[in-house]
């Protein structure tokens, strides 16, 4: 048996009841590897088919490495720790990839590169390959956020033709196991700083007589959240600074009485639902520092930015707590201003709306105020050094 350093390369399918198209896919990686005269070898990562496909692989010259997890994501990890080979291919065994036309990806692993993406809209998409909700919607939105959140260069996260350096891959400890798979590849590459290039890929109708295991709605919604929990800077920061802007100006703004903006009233009742809105916003703000600083302290490769860096230099336990402590004193003082004005008048009936207008900020710096000392307490905790 080979070591992983006498093979060149490793063709990695991930299957599961692919007995329909799994020969033709072999026959065609068997058939460039040895045209092309690369060292190398054809790998099934198989997931538990009840079709016959392990006995189909064997009979066509492939190993076959059975993998109890279920999931694509988890039929590619093992198939990667099973690979021989110093660099991988994968593709998806319906013959919708061509796996004689692998040149460009071995030309790019040679190089250097770490992860090689095939880009589907490059290289054409066959009339019937893919879906109009895939093509015109899921995978282009995708892709956008994906590029927008993490500045990735690659225009098509989700081709199932990709070429990878294996070692440089397991470095990065790739988790998930569904679809998701496809885009934390990506995502962990880029935030790593791999180097990541695209050759055009041409997709074709896949020869499946059965439905494929992708689910549009529930898979990509998979994707989208992954790329946003991984990106807490947008889950958490902006939209929180968006919020508690809005709602912390807006709340002050109905201190000094009502208001119109563009012959719209406001007063007492928006003043409520403002400060509220900044309460939610500080909260998503909090979430997103307390994460970003967790997944440091853990290892975990987030984008980063100098302005975080900055914060993040100088929020502590004690930083926290004395701005919440300021806060929330504020927030008492305005409480005990009001208790005076009321005992002045005889403790008598008060102006709901005069009365509100005060309390809402009052109560509103409380609030913060003690949100403040809990996350300062939270990190605190976070920041204990322990023994690894």
């Amino acid at each position: 048996m080979k070591s992983n350093d006498d093979i060149e390369l490793t063709i990695l399918m991930p299957c599961l009841n692919e007995a329909e198209t799994l020969a033709t896919c072999i026959d065609k990686a068997n058939g460039y590897l040895q045209r092309s005269g690369v060292d190398g070898e054809v790998l099934i990562a198989d997931n538990g088919s009840t079709d016959g496909s392990q006995e189909i692989a064997r009979e066509h010259g492939a190993r076959v490495a059975d993998i109890p997890v279920k999931g694509y994501g988890a039929a590619l990890i093992g198939g990667m720790e099973a690979a021989r080979g110093r660099y991988i291919i994968m593709g998806d065994a319906d013959d919708s990839y061509d796996f004689t036309s692998l040149d460009p990806f071995v030309q790019r692993l040679r190089a250097g590169d770490d992860l090689v993406m095939g880009n589907r809209f490059r290289g054409g998409i066959e009339p019937g390959a893919m879906p109009p909700l895939h093509k015109y919607l899921g995978n282009p939105v995708l892709t956008w956020i994906g590029r927008v959140l993490f500045k990735s260069p690659i225009r098509d996260f989700h081709c199932g033709l990709r070429g990878f350096n294996r070692q440089s891959m397991i470095d990065l400890e790739l988790q998930t196991t569904g679809m998701e798979f496809a885009s934390e590849m990506v995502v962990k590459s880029t935030l790593a700083d791999r180097r990541v290039s695209e050759v055009p890929t041409t997709l074709r109708k896949d020869g499946r007589s059965r439905p494929p295991h992708l689910r549009s709605w529930r898979d990509g919604w998979r994707h989208l959240r992954f790329l946003l929990i991984f990106s807490p800077r947008w889950l958490f920061l902006v939209p929180g600074v968006i919020a508690l802007l809005i709602g912390g100006i807006g709340t002050l703004a109905l201190l000094f009485g009502p208001t119109t903006v563009a012959g719209v009233g406001f007063d007492v009742a928006s003043q409520i639902y403002l400060s509220a809105l900044a309460v939610v916003g500080y909260q998503a703000l909090l979430f997103g520092i307390l994460t970003k600083m967790y997944a440091e302290r853990e290892g975990f490769r987030l984008p980063r930015s100098r302005s975080f860096a900055w914060l993040a230099e100088r929020t502590s336990l004690e930083s926290l707590s004395l701005v919440g402590l300021a806060l929330f004193l504020i927030g008492v003082v305005v409480l005990i201003v009001q208790v005076f004005s009321w005992g002045s008048g005889g403790f008598g009936e008060l102006d709901p709306r005069d009365t509100l207008r005060v309390a809402i900020p009052g109560s509103l710096l409380l609030i913060l105020g003690a949100q403040t000392i809990m996350a300062g307490l939270f990190l605190g905790i976070l920041t204990i050094p322990t023994r690894k």
